[in-house]
């Protein structure tokens, strides 16, 4: 088989270590001559993780957030909207590089993951303790259900990959069906939390752990509307008793002071070396603003401008919200068209602390403590258990300054509140267009936002927001359907 080159990470962390093995510049390694002892399987884990880095500051916003109603883009008469102003406006083409590029990567992690378990069980390998085996089989499942997921949610029906395959060997693996991914998905995060279990005495933070595990399979079994199924994990979760809400909502996003105690689990950023750090802010701040927001006058954000928040989320704040401020701020200046006025932006990443160019060290959520509580209560109001959900959707409003009792609820009502609480606590977090399609809102939703939207921006495109329901999923990647022979999704 075609030799593999891995691009692996290196910290040596003590096994009692609290603090999360960084990610560090991959290296070259032959694959017959490396994998033979414990400490080389806990780095080819590591590797696991740095797709998954990439993607998520790269590409998943792109695909996640900017196509809700929480964000849009400042217009750049400069450099246009490029690949990412048209998937905003759902002017979707197979051939967008975005795609492209998030199917890439995202099969790049698969092949770690795939390689970690097809190696794991050499004979030669001595393990130090069974628990550090345990963990790196629970990382490598969790992570790649964590990949089939983001993918099936975009795509829907993908191919299914098992082990390191050349790509000569892809073209004659086609799309499975939904169904098939997500049976996929949740045996893997079953086992996985087998595994974890097994390895709770050298859990690390930053890294993925059985709480992480049982979340995302809830969220998997919410996605598919089994609500009984998810009812339990979610449970299992809270009475861990090993997360909580922080009691200020700004401190979830501190990049100086890590949260790990609301963060189940989340993508590690740093500061320390372009490959380890991410460049949110400098993306999200008016390109317009040049370094008032940044702080580094001398780095050009002409490419900025994205994640733009949308009138639509503003207005989902209630008075006395104390997330929108943390959320959403505003630089006063001049607008794409010389005219000046309050421009708002993306507060929830910070500039550089220490770095002297634009390396951005935020973490970014994959699952919070304050999704369990309202996937909780979702769960409990969609099994007709209503007065049950209300304490753990109050829970998390009590948190943002919102303490008035939530009282004559009704289970559309609850409905209706989870999501707007949702929309707006896990704003920029890649959540909210998820949220839309799994509950079935998105189509009407977002034809409605468009509609708002091209009536205040008269530089988007005639054919912005002719919405209908192929275009809920992304179109397979151009490539794909050439050289791998995929069949495409309807409507492209």
């Amino acid at each position: 088989m075609k030799k593999i080159l891995y691009l692996l990470i290196l910290s040596v962390l003590s096994a009692c270590s609290n603090k999360f093995l960084e990610l560090y510049p991959e290296t070259s390694l032959n694959e017959g001559n490396f994998y033979k002892s414990e400490t080389e399987f806990i780095l080819l884990a590591n590797g696991c993780y740095v797709p998954l880095r990439n993607l998520e500051k790269v590409d998943h916003w792109v695909m996640a957030e900017l196509p809700s109603d929480n964000a849009s883009f400042q217009n750049n008469t400069a450099t246009g909207e490029a690949s990412k102003g048209v998937i905003d406006q759902f002017i979707l083409t197979s051939n967008n590089v975005a795609y492209s590029s998030f199917w890439n990567t995202s099969y790049a992690g698969i092949n770690r993951c795939n390689k970690l378990l097809s190696e794991i069980e050499r004979p030669e390998v001595t393990w130090s303790k069974m628990s550090f085996k345990d963990r790196c089989y629970g990382e490598a499942l969790f992570l790649r259900a964590l990949y089939y997921f983001n993918l099936v949610r975009q795509f829907g029906g993908v191919p299914i990959v098992l082990q390191s395959i050349t790509s000569q060997e892809a073209v004659n693996i086609k799309r499975s069906t939904e169904s098939q991914v997500y049976d996929l998905i949740i045996n893997d995060l079953k086992s996985a939390s087998t595994h974890f279990k097994n390895a709770k005495d050298i859990e690390e933070n930053g890294r993925a752990t059985d709480g992480a595990t049982l979340a995302l399979l809830a969220k998997v079994y919410l996605t598919l509307h089994k609500y009984s199924e998810a009812e339990p994990l979610l449970k299992s979760v809270i009475d861990m008793g090993k997360y909580s809400l922080l009691p200020n909502y700004a401190n979830v996003f501190n990049p100086v002071n890590k949260d790990y105690k609301e963060t189940i689990f989340s993508v590690q950023y740093s500061e320390n070396s372009t490959e380890l750090s991410n460049r949110f802010l400098f993306w999200f701040a008016p390109w317009t603003s040049a370094g008032a927001i940044t702080h580094r006058p001398n780095i050009n954000i002409i490419g900025g401008g994205w994640n733009q928040p949308t009138d639509d989320l503003i207005n989902a704040f209630e008075n006395g919200d104390l997330r929108k401020s943390v959320s959403i701020a505003y630089w006063v200046g001049k607008d794409w068209d010389s005219q000046v006025r309050p421009i708002p932006y993306c507060a929830k990443y910070k500039a550089p602390q220490s770095a002297p160019d634009d390396r951005c060290g935020d973490n970014l959520p994959i699952l919070r403590y304050s999704d369990v509580l309202l996937m909780y209560a979702e769960v409990l109001n969609e099994q007709n258990r209503t007065n049950e959900a209300i304490p753990f959707v109050q829970q998390v409003r009590t948190r943002a300054g919102l303490t008035n009792p939530l009282t004559g609820y009704t289970k559309t009502s609850l409905d209706e509140l989870i999501a707007k609480e949702r929309q707006v606590e896990f704003c920029f977090e890649n959540q909210r267009y998820y949220d839309l399609k799994r509950t079935g809102k998105a189509l009407a939703v977002l034809t409605a936002h468009g509609a708002r939207e091209k009536a205040k921006k008269p530089f988007l495109y005639e054919a912005a927001f002719q919405m209908n329901v192929n275009m809920l999923l992304a179109p397979i990647p151009a490539e794909q359907i050439l050289i791998n022979k995929l069949e495409q999704n309807p409507g492209y």
